[in-house]
């Protein structure tokens, strides 16, 4: 379990600099483009790019930021409970994460494979736009896991 969650955390941690670059290639994409504006040269396909470096952006970071715990959680009436029946709230709190992002995963998988079979691409670049699918549900199924791991660290807080 612990080889595996470390795995896990690892992929997750190299999905969330890959997110922090696409930041920085948003920002800097912007920046570019409203500096080039002024010369009346835009850049082509800009909304389209930050549209898929947002996707991006937060498909990569989910995982990361489940993995050290980051998500924010209203708790003001489980903290008053016994720990065990806390333990049993995020136990249900993580399957049913897990089963939401593992819908999502498949579904964009699914999408993907669709778009990627018809050739459909991107109005003004023309790019494939299932790459980004993909990484979506590459990024959603990552997240999975991790809540999936978490649901038996809670389960077992639960038994003991």
């Amino acid at each position: 379990m612990r080889r595996l969650g470390g795995w896990m955390d690892t992929a997750a941690a190299r999905l969330n600099w890959a997110a922090a670059a696409a930041i920085v290639a948003m920002m800097l994409l912007t920046v570019a483009d409203v500096v080039l504006r002024l010369f009346r040269m835009p850049i082509p396909g800009t909304y389209e790019m930050v549209g898929f470096l947002g996707a991006a952006i937060i498909a990569f970071s989910l995982a990361y930021t489940a993995s050290e715990k980051g998500h924010i959680t209203v708790d003001v009436l489980i903290l008053l409970l016994p720990k065990r029946v806390q333990a049993f709230f995020d136990a249900i709190n993580e399957l049913v994460g897990a089963a939401f992002f593992a819908v999502i995963a498949f579904g964009g998988m699914n999408a993907a494979s669709e778009i990627r079979n018809s050739g459909e691409v991107s109005l003004t670049l023309e790019l494939p736009i299932h790459p980004i699918l993909y990484g979506i549900a590459a990024g959603c199924a990552l997240l999975c896991l991790i809540l999936l791991r978490d649901f038996l660290v809670s389960l077992k807080r639960v038994v003991k």
